[in-house]
């Protein structure tokens, strides 16, 4: 084991701060680790939008379903996949680019994020916490209103940046079994291993600092698959030049 991989493995959701801020030279540190990350075709499909009008952040975290730690992290960051920067490029040197394919929106998604997840590691490598929050697709038009994204530029997630004020347990995860398979998908063994992480996964949930319960992890997919998924985002995505050809 190295510092890396201990810092990588005590990964939590941090939602609650300190009232210290972050430095600009260490937010732009972890920033710039962020543009490390791979980058297929070297497209870096990348924006990032640091909302610092404490209104827009407001109106964001009402669009996240009012998520406290919107509004209380130091900093808040947008990532959206960008394909309007590229795409001007294309224009800018006599080309005619090719819009709307599932490929480019796949390419710019991924190397969203990998983009943040280097951020995340960097920032917690600094003794800094983070958590993802995907909820600003709950309106998605809104969110591009709020930020002014223009076409062929979409918001995937915000990311709230600090200070710990808090130290919850780390998260159980599946077996590496189940994950880490060798040549073929074979699931033979799957639920036996899922049914004793089940198991490990309701402990947790139990007996955790905050926000107890009594849900297995087949329960809490069972829960998510049941339930419609932001239906909107497939007609927000093609009306943002995102069209799935």
């Amino acid at each position: 084991m190295n510092q890396t991989i201990d810092i990588l493995m005590a990964h939590k959701s941090i939602r609650k701060f300190t009232d210290e801020p972050i430095g600009n030279d260490v937010l732009q540190t972890i920033v710039k680790a962020g543009q490390a990350a791979a980058s297929s075709s070297f497209l870096q499909g990348v924006t990032i939008i640091r909302v610092t009008d404490m209104t827009k952040r407001k109106q964001l975290a009402a669009v996240a379903g009012n998520q406290a730690q919107v509004m209380s992290a130091p900093e808040f960051l947008v990532f959206c996949a960008d394909l309007n920067r590229p795409i001007k490029c294309c224009e800018a040197h006599g080309g005619t680019p090719t819009k709307g394919f599932t490929e480019q929106f796949i390419i710019s998604t991924v190397d969203t994020a990998l983009y943040a997840q280097n951020v995340v590691v960097a920032a917690e490598a600094l003794g800094l916490g983070i958590c993802y929050i995907g909820a600003i697709r709950n309106d998605p038009s809104e969110t591009s209103a709020l930020l002014k994204l223009p076409l062929n530029v979409y918001p995937v997630f915000g990311l709230c940046i600090g200070h710990p004020a808090e130290n919850p347990e780390v998260k159980p995860r599946l077996p590496l079994s189940v994950i880490l398979k060798d040549n073929i998908y074979d699931a033979s063994e799957e639920a036996e291993q899922i049914d004793a992480y089940d198991s490990i996964a309701r402990e947790y949930y139990a007996t955790r600092s905050g926000n107890k319960k009594s849900q297995s992890w087949s329960e809490q997919m069972a829960g998510l698959l049941e339930k419609e998924s932001r239906p909107h985002m497939k007609q927000f995505l093609a009306d943002q030049g995102f069209e799935m050809k």
